[in-house]
């Protein structure tokens, strides 16, 4: 049964409802407070508080009645507890089939994200003799500790509270000391002419670097992203080995990174 071919049979916790409201509301367009209480068999009392508090997150935009959309941006870093609500089950996937790639004994890089925090939520679910694990992001270091035969190395620097990552000057001098086998690097924004972009200067130049000492990146995005173009550019799509994205995505969009050379996984 599909995630929006009928309603839950049990009651889900609010933060989890809320994001399923949020992937049904992109999907469908538009949702009305009515149809949601029917979708989750919750009065219309408690969806209009779901969708009072998504809407002062910006995760949705509130209308007369139900809910639309929000618009899409990437003309402002949008903090991580927002990114995290929308597309989650397409991020899912997009983890799971990201975490496939790792193998027994490697190091890895995971950028910060609401994508690569996926990953990293699949590794813990998975048996590994050994794995290195870089991040700059606190909140995957978080799910990672404690876990037997996995090791975790954090970036120093400055903490950015928009994404809970380590960006500046001691990060990149960690860094440039290290090397990693794979990169699986978060992107808010792929044009396939202007190249892998964010909207923090500090957060690019950490990325270019987290290229540079991998000896492959893998970019996961969900479709949303194709097109969007941010303020720093990270890296030219030619230096990509690899995108995991979802299957709605442009299959002109897809169709331009694989002739760039970009080999493309949809999920």
């Amino acid at each position: 049964m599909s995630e929006q071919s009928a309603a839950p049979s049990k009651r889900l916790l609010a933060e989890e409802r809320r994001r399923m409201i949020v992937d049904y509301v992109e999907a469908q367009g538009r949702a009305t407070v009515d149809e949601l209480a029917n979708r989750f068999g919750i009065s219309t009392v408690t969806i209009r508080n779901d969708l009072e508090q998504l809407a002062r997150s910006s995760a949705i935009a509130r209308a007369h009645g139900g809910a639309l959309p929000a618009t899409q941006t990437n003309t402002h870093d949008t903090p991580l507890n927002i990114k995290e609500t929308r597309y989650h089950a397409q991020k899912l996937r997009i983890g799971q089939a990201a975490a496939t790639l790792i193998r027994d004994g490697e190091t890895i890089i995971l950028d910060s994200g609401s994508t690569t925090v996926e990953i990293a939520r699949q590794i813990r679910q998975m048996k590994f003799e050994s794995l290195t694990v870089i991040t700059n992001a606190l909140n995957i270091a978080l799910e990672l500790s404690g876990l037997p035969h996995i090791r975790v190395m954090m970036l120093g620097g400055l903490l950015r509270d928009t994404s809970y990552s380590l960006v500046g000057p001691d990060a990149e001098q960690a860094l440039s000391k290290l090397s990693a086998d794979k990169l699986f690097l978060g992107v808010d924004g792929l044009d396939p002419v202007v190249g892998v972009t964010t909207p923090d200067p500090l957060e690019a130049s950490l990325n270019a670097l987290m290229i540079r000492v991998s000896r492959e990146t893998i970019a996961v995005f969900d479709a949303s992203k194709l097109g969007q173009r941010s303020l720093s550019v990270i890296t030219p799509v030619q230096h990509l080995h690899r995108v995991i994205t979802d299957s709605s995505a442009e299959a002109k969009s897809v169709e331009s990174l694989r002739n760039a050379g970009v080999n493309v996984t949809l999920v």
